[in-house]
């Protein structure tokens, strides 16, 4: 049977490289610098960009396009050609048409085993959380209605919604719970999901009756519930291992898979929040972030994830689609290695955060699709501390502060890679900006494979991101002594007894004190230069509606439940 929604999104692209190539011809015969052969623009422009040696177009290429001609033309029309679509026909037949990142073969709907980003999409239009993450990371209620714990934070009590049914017609219990827990879990599963329930003692919790679920933990961990809201921790009923044809309580059932192409979902009329608006939902694959957009252009799909803000500029004001920035998605770094020189003197450290102009860097690298940051984790965050000042760009107090550190003339290597978007940029604005006060700063280049696994032993300084969560889950990561992502070698025993102190206490005033707490001394002290916040861009279609504009990683990403066309 032919993939039919697919094979327009390839055919469309297929056919604008042919267009490429009448470009390049036409402009190379005529001698014209200007030449329009589809609609966008050439390097005069903001739009299409036509290279100057002409694009290979290989004959397979070329003869399996001519071959989804054939089968295209047995279909009705669908605004095929140079141009494209002006966006009429969006959201025909109520069926909503999603491209993200793929993941190739190693896409799945397992809840469980997802890998890439599509496949927690997928997730969430299949599948349930207990609790998820709002947009300043508190906890919303979802499968659960309520969660308790005892005095001591070693138990925690979950009442379950009622009335929440599978797609098969099974209603939710607190045996289908335990079961989903207790799979992601196992070996096989190591993922984030199965790092945040590490406190679990399986062997004391259990199930009450149909509705309560007790979890049980081995010390006192009062921001236990946030575990529950991770990637991966979706409910499944029990005893489920073949995910051929998912069954889930989610927002849409399932109708049809393939790995690196797409998915089509339905929508499931019996949701116990609410059915959705729209009547089908497509998610599809598409690694190029250029082939993404110029779907969205053509009128392919109508929402485009994850997209570079250089390439969304020249669509800013577009009647052809509308750019919608996940505030505060994601914290751009340097992070220095406190156990080593030149970083193990506090007044380099110091010397460095404020070198930096944090502002420039903001505009430069991201064309203001985010927010100044102020070396501490999570702003907009609950636990957030505002009240420390904002540290400014002072290339003078820096260049005292080396002085006085013996440090004048200093050469360090910036690690980077080109894999991360801005990266590279970054370090080289840094570099420059560092000229000021004298340091000299070369950057040297990682394949993205390595990249992590060597930045955390190896060099002195590195670039370093984070994507949104809660401020416990990245001080538990990344700032405790024994943190797997301590990247910057950041040991202070009274910091590990502020984050113990926090996980045993369930006064909120108490807890928001630890929290404050722990983030002064990272301000004071640490080896982060947290400098910047920046968005996570979606292109939709102009006429669709619903969405939420909250921070990746939250329950608004990718949550097409509320979605409708207009």
């Amino acid at each position: 049977m032919l993939d039919i929604p697919y094979m327009i999104i390839q055919y469309r692209l297929w056919l604008h490289s042919i267009c490429k190539q009448l470009a390049y011809r036409s402009r190379y015969e005529s001698g014209v610098g200007r030449v329009v052969m589809c609609k966008g623009r050439n390097e005069d422009g903001n739009g299409v960009r036509y290279p100057h040696t002409s694009p290979k177009l290989s004959r397979r290429r070329f003869l399996w396009g001519s071959a989804a001609a054939t089968a295209l033309a047995m279909v009705p029309a669908v605004g095929i050609g140079c141009g494209g679509d002006e966006g009429g026909g969006r959201g025909q037949n109520g069926r909503l048409r999603a491209a993200f990142v793929g993941g190739g073969s190693s896409e799945t709907v397992d809840p469980h085993g997802a890998v890439a980003w599509i496949d927690a999409a997928r997730g969430k239009a299949l599948f349930d959380r207990l609790v998820e993450y709002r947009a300043d990371m508190s906890l919303e209620m979802r499968l659960a209605e309520s969660i308790e714990p005892t005095e001591d934070a070693t138990e925690w009590r979950v009442a379950l919604r009622d009335g929440v049914e599978f797609h098969d017609g099974k209603m939710l219990t607190a045996d289908d719970v335990m079961y989903s827990i207790r799979r992601i879990l196992r070996s096989e599963f190591a993922t984030t999901a199965a790092a945040g329930l590490e406190p679990l003692d399986l062997d004391n919790s259990r199930a009450e009756g149909d509705r309560t679920v007790v979890f049980a933990l081995d010390r006192p961990v009062s921001e236990f519930p946030n575990a529950l809201a991770v990637w991966g921790v979706l409910m499944v009923p029990e005893g489920t291992e073949d995910f051929s044809e998912p069954v889930g309580t989610g927002p849409f059932r399932f109708r049809s898979f393939e790995p690196g192409r797409g998915s089509v979902f339905v929508r499931n009329e019996n949701y116990w929040d609410g059915a959705p608006e729209i009547e089908e939902l497509e998610m599809v694959s598409i690694e190029d972030e250029g082939a993404r957009i110029n779907a969205l252009l053509g009128g392919q799909v109508d929402y485009a994830d994850e997209l570079s803000s250089s390439s969304v500029r020249s669509q800013e004001g577009s009647d052809r689609v509308k750019i919608m920035p996940l505030r505060n998605s994601s914290v751009q770094a340097f992070v220095m290695k406190m156990d080593r020189p030149p970083f193990d003197d506090p007044r380099v450290r110091k010397a460095f955060r404020l070198m930096i102009d944090r502002e420039q860097l903001l505009e430069n690298v991201f064309g203001r699709y985010g927010s100044v940051g102020n070396d501490v984790f999570g702003l907009g965050f609950e636990y957030y501390n505002d009240e420390l000042p904002q540290r400014r760009h002072d290339p003078e107090e820096a260049r005292a502060l080396l002085r006085a550190a013996g440090a004048e003339g200093l050469s360090v290597d910036i690690l980077s890679t080109e894999s991360n978007t801005g990266f590279v940029e970054a370090a080289t604005l840094f570099a420059e900006q560092a000229k000021e006060v004298g340091v000299d700063i070369g950057i040297k280049r990682l394949d993205g494979e390595s990249f992590w696994e060597r930045t955390i032993e190896d060099g002195s300084i590195s670039n370093w991101r984070s994507g949104a969560m809660p401020i416990e889950t990245r001080i538990g990561s990344t700032y405790l002594s024994d943190g797997a992502q301590n990247y910057a070698r950041w040991e202070r025993p009274e910091f590990d007894d502020l984050y113990q102190s926090m996980q045993r206490t369930l006064d909120e005033d108490e807890k928001r004190g630890y929290y404050f707490d722990m983030q002064e001394m990272l301000w004071e002290e640490g080896g982060d230069i947290l400098w910047g916040f920046t968005d996570w861009i979606v292109g939709t279609a102009p006429n669709l509606e619903g969405l939420s504009d909250d921070p990746q990683n939250t329950y608004g990403w990718a949550n097409f439940h509320r979605a409708r066309f207009f």
